[in-house]
């Protein structure tokens, strides 16, 4: 059996913290941009969806990829059915990642709906997409040289 010597332990416990520190200034989350603290929340919505793994959606039962909920939505709208809000929640063992978010706020930006997203604590924020005019617009004009 090997004992380990207090100098190896610390050594351990060291490349432990610097690994855990890396890895967490690598999970940076969605660009502020993107998600926003929804000023007029509606009490209810139209369609609910729950984040589901490999980046699909659950919706009344069934995976979706991101095609799949935009035809799924465009359908409803074409039955005159109620479909201008739209939530994601979090699923029992998937949470919303970023890759949920850019999917919906993309889906309801061509569709013409508004996307809410629940967070883990309640809170609800709206998505927002930026197309690439709206990204130049905000930027100040540089000067030419």
């Amino acid at each position: 059996m090997r004992i380990l010597s207090c100098m190896r332990v610390s050594w351990l416990a060291a490349l432990v913290c610097v690994a855990a520190f890396a890895l967490s200034a690598c999970g940076r989350g969605v660009s502020k941009d993107l998600v926003t603290q929804g000023a007029n929340i509606p009490p209810s919505f139209d369609v609910t969806l729950v984040a589901d793994k490999d980046n699909q959606f659950d919706y009344d039962g069934a995976p979706l990829t991101e095609e799949d909920l935009r035809s799924a939505l465009r359908y409803r709208k074409e039955q005159n059915l109620a479909c201008d809000t739209v939530i994601v929640k979090r699923g029992e063992k998937e949470r919303i990642k970023n890759e949920h978010i850019i999917a919906l706020a993309r889906v309801a930006y061509q569709l013409k709906m508004r996307a809410f997203m629940q967070a883990k604590d309640g809170t609800i924020s709206e998505l927002v997409a930026q197309t690439k005019t709206d990204e130049t617009a905000a930027k100040p004009a540089e000067s030419g040289k």
